[in-house]
């Protein structure tokens, strides 16, 4: 790098609110860790908040795109799912089935029936996708315990989720601040780079071989690498999902609630995604 590269890549940097971002990461990575490390109904809240949160600014969006998803049938759905994958029972698959019926049936209700099929699509699809997708979460939290296994793996479990995942978005954040000039997906995300995705994919693998040496005992440093490395492109899918539906919209965040990352759905578009991928990894192959 010359004399003149540096001054400009400095710049990038200083532009790009690192500091936001690491400010959020110091504080939210002890109280991830704690709450789920406590587990139980505790952890449940904390999903429950991230889902909750996350579909208000999914259902905001919808509206922004002249939708009207029942919303209120929506928060009930994907809480509901929630609690089904804490505690399973015939009383919650009921709740949800239940709410299901009832959004199709309201919609009958609507005077204007023009957009009658949207309306119930972009219901169910939030509640699918934030709801069903982010259950995952208490999901891999309680597997473990649920097959007779040390409750702590549930732990480790979820924080090698979340590792490997804010390794991808500080990986691929950093190289394409950096280096990035290729568009990845113009269309899609204008910023997002080839050399930020590449960077991206780096640091989970790297991560993934980490955690093989302490947080992951149970995976050999190879697979654990090869593990990073799906959760690092099934992340980076996850991001260009969420931004192709904001991109949709024409909206450029879901919500200013976090600073220097946007709403709960721009900081947890990639979990949605990665994991699920985990869970079903571990549920049939590892655990």
């Amino acid at each position: 790098m010359n004399e003149e590269t540096r001054p400009r890549t400095l710049r990038r940097f200083l532009n790009a609110d690192i500091l936001p971002r690491v400010a959020v990461i110091l504080l939210g990575v002890p109280c991830l860790y704690f709450i789920t490390l406590r587990g139980g109904l505790f952890f449940l809240v904390l999903v429950d908040l991230i889902i909750l949160l996350g579909l208000r600014e999914f259902y905001v969006l919808m509206r922004a795109k002249g939708y009207q998803p029942f919303e209120v049938l929506g928060y009930f759905c994907a809480l509901a799912i929630s609690w089904y994958a804490w505690r399973e029972g015939v009383g919650v698959p009921l709740i949800v089935t239940g709410s299901l019926l009832l959004i199709m049936v309201r919609e009958l209700f609507r005077r204007d029936m023009t957009k009658s099929l949207a309306h119930i699509a972009v219901t169910i699809f939030g509640i699918m996708y934030i709801g069903w997708m982010g259950s995952h979460l208490v999901m891999l939290r309680e597997l473990p315990a649920a097959l007779g296994l040390d409750d702590y793996i549930g732990v480790k479990l979820v924080f090698f989720a979340a590792l490997l995942t804010w390794a991808t978005d500080t990986g691929a954040y950093l190289f394409g601040v950096a280096f990035g000039r290729h568009k990845l997906m113009p269309r899609i995300s204008p910023k997002k780079t080839v050399e930020g995705a590449l960077g991206g994919l780096l640091a989970a693998g790297f991560c993934g071989w980490l955690c093989s040496k302490g947080l992951t005992p149970f995976l050999t440093p190879l697979a654990a690498t090869v593990v990073g490395l799906i959760v690092g492109v099934m992340a980076q899918l996850g991001d260009l999902v969420e931004s192709m539906i904001k991109r949709d919209a024409g909206i450029k965040d879901s919500a200013e609630l976090i600073p220097g990352h946007g709403g709960v759905l721009d900081r947890f578009d990639s979990l949605l995604f990665t994991v699920p991928v985990l869970y079903y990894y571990f549920r049939f192959f590892i655990v």
